[in-house]
């Protein structure tokens, strides 16, 4: 079985003695993934000694495939461990996807995948261990301290994801969509510093390819309106997401859920405080020293990344371009934001801001860019 590395140690010598029931499930398993895979394979007993039998003590999260433990490997590493739900067919889908994508990516702004097992009914993957836990629980929980991330800290964090996108999206011979950029999807490590985990619903876009069709996955808040419309996949979905999760990360509010005083979604009422010019009362108030022009800048660019027409949506190699550097927006390409009204209303609907400068042609280009101090960009043409 050459799709992995094996290690050689005592305990995974019992792999290669499989019944042969067990050696068809596996086999069955692994049949969507490809040959040569640079990853670890774990026995499900290793693991188990790892998280003390997974003890609820070591529970450090839940997603919709699984519970993640902390663990600890023989050579002392402390691992996070994902115990992929039995019961969860579509799951099984996800597991297998989530080792064909990201097995062979490395990047400072993606979570490492170290290995998995799969043995008998047991999926499991094996990631590295990131002390400051997920995005949404740090900044958006209940037990958060949002005073804690300075403007700096949160700035790091956008320009971070940011070049985590760039690379899966530009950097790679096959780009992958994400599909499910969110808060809780951005781990941080003991600096702060972010990185993207589970890949379970990502997508390889093949050379040439500008959509693709595909059911629709996501979470609603984050979902670009042409795709939860058409299920029509373009890179533009994640920098939509990236979008809500920017200004999620500078008001510290939640983009998937209404605000209670006006029961207006976190992007409904960033459009309306732009159009007011008071986009300083998205701030958040625990920021206590912050330089508003900066902060000013990067809820813009985050209106650029959620316009209704994808095609009028940066790259994410300029989105990280405006977030980098002192760059004036041309305003008047910036048209609102496209949202799903779901919370209002059992039929879901995608909206842009009325009484706005909202503009229809999904192939529509922009210069979003006026002027980039010390260069010019007014490149924008769509993926």
């Amino acid at each position: 079985m050459s799709w992995c590395c094996i290690p050689r140690s005592r305990e995974n010598f019992p792999l290669k003695r499989r019944s042969r029931e067990q050696e068809n499930s596996y086999s069955h398993s692994i049949g969507g993934i490809s040959a040569e895979k640079n990853i670890r394979l774990f026995s499900y007993s290793e693991l188990r000694s790892a998280t003390d039998n997974f003890n609820r003590s070591n529970k450090v999260g839940r997603g919709g495939f699984g519970t993640v433990y902390k663990g600890t490997i023989r050579n002392r590493r402390d691992v996070a461990v994902k115990v992929l739900s039995a019961e969860s067919r579509q799951g099984t889908r996800e597991f297998l996807t989530e080792i064909d994508v990201i097995s062979n990516v490395k990047h400072p702004n993606l979570v490492e995948l170290i290995g998995c097992c799969v043995e008998g009914d047991h999926r499991i993957l094996v990631y590295e261990y990131l002390e400051n836990s997920s995005l949404d629980r740090a900044l958006l929980g209940s037990n958060s301290e949002p005073a804690n991330f300075t403007w700096s800290i949160r700035s790091a964090i956008c320009t971070g994801v940011a070049r985590g996108l760039a690379y899966l999206h530009e950097e790679i011979a096959s780009p992958i969509v994400h599909r499910d950029i969110k808060a809780s999807n951005i781990l941080m490590d003991k600096n702060y510093i972010p990185k993207i985990g589970d890949f379970g619903l990502a997508k390889l876009f093949p050379d040439n390819i500008t959509h693709i069709s595909t059911r629709v996955a996501g979470t609603t808040g984050y979902l670009a309106p042409e795709y939860a419309w058409h299920g029509q996949l373009t890179k533009k979905a994640d920098i939509y997401s990236f979008g809500v999760l920017v200004i999620e990360i500078i008001s510290g509010k939640s983009g998937s859920r209404s605000l209670l005083a006006d029961d207006k979604l976190l992007l409904e009422k960033a459009w309306e405080l732009y159009e007011a010019g008071n986009l300083t009362e998205l701030v958040d108030p625990d920021i206590r020293d912050y330089p508003e022009e900066e902060a000013i800048r990067y809820i813009k660019v985050a209106l650029f990344c959620t316009q209704a027409a994808a095609a009028r949506r940066p790259s994410m190699p300029q989105v990280l371009k405006m977030l980098s550097k002192p760059i004036r927006i041309n305003e008047s390409e910036l048209t609102a934001p496209g949202y799903i009204n779901e919370y209002k209303s059992s039929d879901s609907k995608a909206t842009a801001s009325s009484g706005s400068r909202f503009k229809n042609s999904a192939a529509e280009e922009s210069d979003m860019f006026s002027t980039v101090v010390p260069q010019t960009v007014t490149e924008m043409s769509p993926r």
